[in-house]
């Protein structure tokens, strides 16, 4: 496993994307891209031999990440890209992980296979099997 990305919730996607730019000198990769899954929507953030920095911004449905912003918001999870979902998934769980979204189809990464997990000490984790990024801007 490679961390993929680390992932931000905020308030407000397009007040976020140019604080990053400004603070940090990452630029947009991706559109906005909106999930209906997770309830949120997602933006990518990239920066010459840098993480990936994924942004969310909750849908009005998402109480949880609504109240989360609300309070401030800030790091949301980190994101592992992986060879074999189903199996990385059997030996986290081995480890004592606790798997809190089956894979299921990730809008922001081309319908490819997304998977979230919560590890003991309080960690959300993102499991992916790909490189894709819905959207990237050219």
């Amino acid at each position: 496993m490679v961390i993929d990305h680390i992932c931000f919730a905020v308030r407000d996607l397009e007040s976020a994307i140019p604080q990053w730019t400004r603070a940090f000198d990452y630029k947009q990769l991706t559109e906005i891209v909106t999930n209906t899954r997770q309830q949120v929507k997602v933006v990518f953030l990239s920066k010459e031999e840098s993480v990936t920095i994924k942004l969310i911004e909750p849908l009005e449905e998402n109480e949880s990440v609504m109240n989360f912003v609300k309070r401030g918001g800030g790091f949301h999870h980190l994101c592992f890209r992986c060879a074999n979902m189903d199996q990385q998934i059997g030996e986290l769980n081995e480890k004592g992980l606790i798997t809190l979204v089956a894979p299921q189809p990730g809008e922001a990464f081309e319908n490819e296979k997304i998977a979230f997990m919560l590890t003991r000490f309080g960690v959300n984790i993102e499991l992916i099997d790909t490189d894709k990024k819905a959207r990237k801007i050219k």
